[in-house]
């Protein structure tokens, strides 16, 4: 297994991304960035999980809020992403390395009482791994995301996407970020999801994921996520949806999670006005709020 590391210089001077790195190794020689602001004995912890084909600066606008009402906010860089360690085979992708990658994080980590915040790929992993670590978790919050298992038929939406990023010769990241968006991005931006990817070999997660997401019974997830859903569909802790209202590939997955989870009845689920896919660029603040508001 070849691991590739994308050249610190590569994430001089982007916008708004002050942080300091973070690193810890999640096995087989790889090593996972993340942002780890606020106090560390903080008694609330934020998880914060991005997806396809995004990094932790998609969270960049929201950690100061989460922050600044005295919570510590961990956002870590998925394997394949941002600063984090990058495989050169397409191979050695699979769902079930990647939720491995995120349960060995937290565990070196050793979070407890935490919050899930997870969007995309964020929740199809962290769905997963809250059901599987049940005990390290306090509540989650979820935006624009699911736990398929493939039972029900994908959307013509998410099919299209999938062939789409199974089919292009380049694979353009920013600009992928930017469609995925209700408000146009600066170049500058777009350049910043572009970073971690000096060129293609870099991008294997990014173009893998689409084709991992379960869409048929017989996938290789789909078990372990019907295994995760039997005990998500008996969580009782508080679980919120704050979904956009601009995303046609997860419209009306929140309306699935609020029915079939126990935790999530009389919660102040929203709906986000004016958000595109990606709800952290164009309505970052009022989900961090939201966040604050859901944790006191």
């Amino acid at each position: 297994m070849t691991i590739l590391r994308t050249p610190d210089d590569r994430f001089l001077n982007l916008p708004d991304y002050p942080f300091a790195p973070n690193y810890v190794e999640v096995g087989d020689g790889l090593r996972m960035h993340y942002v780890d602001e606020g106090p560390r004995d903080a008694h609330e912890t934020v998880l914060m999980l991005h997806g396809e084909p995004t990094w932790s600066y998609l969270y960049r606008n929201m950690i100061p809020i989460v922050v600044a009402a005295g919570h510590r906010v961990i956002t870590p860089d998925l394997i394949g992403f941002g600063k984090s360690d990058k495989l050169a085979e397409p191979d050695g992708y699979s769902y079930a390395s990647h939720v491995d990658w995120v349960t060995s994080f937290i565990e070196s980590l050793d979070l407890q009482n935490s919050t899930l915040v997870c969007q995309d790929w964020g929740g199809l992993l962290g769905l997963r791994v809250a059901a599987e670590n049940e005990s390290r978790f306090a509540r989650i919050c979820a935006a624009n995301t699911g736990l398929p298992t493939g039972d029900q038929p994908p959307s013509e939406a998410f099919l299209g996407w999938q062939t789409f990023s199974q089919t292009i010769p380049t694979f353009p990241v920013g600009m992928l970020v930017s469609g995925g968006c209700a408000k146009k991005l600066s170049n500058e931006v777009i350049a910043a999801y572009d970073a971690p990817f000096p060129d293609e070999t870099y991008k294997w997660a990014a173009r893998v994921f689409p084709r991992l997401v379960p869409t048929s019974p017989n996938d290789p997830a789909a078990p372990a996520n019907r295994t995760a859903w039997q005990t998500l569909m008996h969580w009782q802790k508080p679980f919120l949806t704050c979904f956009s209202d601009g995303d046609p590939i997860t419209s009306g997955g929140d309306k699935i999670l609020q029915k079939l989870i126990p935790g999530a009845a009389g919660q102040p689920h929203v709906t986000i006005a004016g958000g595109g896919h990606f709800v952290q660029e164009d309505k970052g603040r009022e989900w961090a709020e939201k966040i604050v508001q859901f944790i006191g």
